[in-house]
């Protein structure tokens, strides 16, 4: 029961960081358009705690596991990573002419939305991936842990810090969705539907995830080191990219704006460093 019972849990974790990219319709309930300028300053937010949380959260956690030193740490956790990256470049490719607008959403037939969760899919799937993965010593009753009590339950730091942290990231894209429902006149309320629909994928790759770590122990560097890879992929693919078109009629491209949202993404997950 316990089992059933942090598989809830995971999907729970999952499921919150899927409704915060509804977040990213909130707005609209105030304003008519974001500008680039604060565009690019979310995509460069989020950017900066993928990357902050991938390399203090779960590189660090990998490194945590391993016995032997920077190279067995490097066996361990290296071969996690490549396929983390390769997850997300063959996803792309298989993808790759199936490209679609944030407009299709309120026009798809049932054939079209399931093309268009399995585009979601390679995007939002490694974000659950990197939820699940950091709940992998939930339970493990182990006093050198470090952990959180929240709401009765005894959390590892790292589980809190990731899905706060895909939370947040979350955010610029539900405005990255928003934006031409907006256009379309698309109402506030589905706005926010369709920025959640967008994250779906999450919860079932957290509890994927956590179940695969927690069947044998070995497999805890590997995991780390795959989530960690896709999710900075994706920051260097597509975050970035994003941002600097969102950008480019701004003075310099949008990069100062880039850079100090990518630092005060960093600075806000440095914590996670010393937990």
């Amino acid at each position: 029961m316990a089992a059933v019972a942090n598989l809830a849990l995971v999907f729970v974790a999952g499921t919150l960081t899927a409704l915060a990219t509804g977040l990213g319709a909130v707005p609209f309930f105030l304003v008519e358009d974001i500008s680039d300028r604060w565009n690019v300053v979310l995509w460069g937010l989020a950017s900066g705690i993928m990357v902050a949380a991938s390399l203090f959260g779960l590189i660090g956690e990998g490194l945590a596991v391993v016995d032997g030193g920077v190279a067995a740490a490097a066996v361990a956790i290296g071969p996690g990573v490549l396929a983390g990256v390769a997850l997300v470049v063959v996803g792309h490719a298989v993808l790759a002419d199936a490209e679609f607008d944030a407009r299709e959403y309120e026009e798809a037939d049932f054939r079209k939305l399931v093309l268009i969760l399995g585009i979601l899919t390679v995007h939002s799937f490694p974000e659950g991936v990197a939820v699940g993965v950091s709940f992998a010593e939930l339970g493990i009753e182990d006093p050198s842990l470090a952990t959180v009590s929240l709401a009765g339950l005894s959390l590892p730091v790292l589980a809190v810090f990731m899905t706060v942290a895909i939370s947040i990231h979350n955010v610029p894209e539900g405005v990255a969705v928003s934006i031409p429902l907006r256009a379309m006149g698309v109402g506030e309320w589905r706005m926010v539907w369709w920025a959640v629909f967008s994250s779906l994928p999450q919860p079932i790759g957290a509890v994927i995830a956590y179940y695969f770590v927690t069947l044998a122990e070995q497999f805890l560097p590997f995991g780390f080191g795959f989530a960690a890879g896709a999710m900075v992929y994706l920051v260097a693919t597509e975050f970035v990219p994003e941002a600097l078109e969102r950008g480019e009629d701004l003075p310099g491209g949008g990069r100062r704006e880039l850079v100090g949202g990518v630092a005060a993404g960093v600075l806000v997950m440095i914590p996670l460093a010393f937990a």
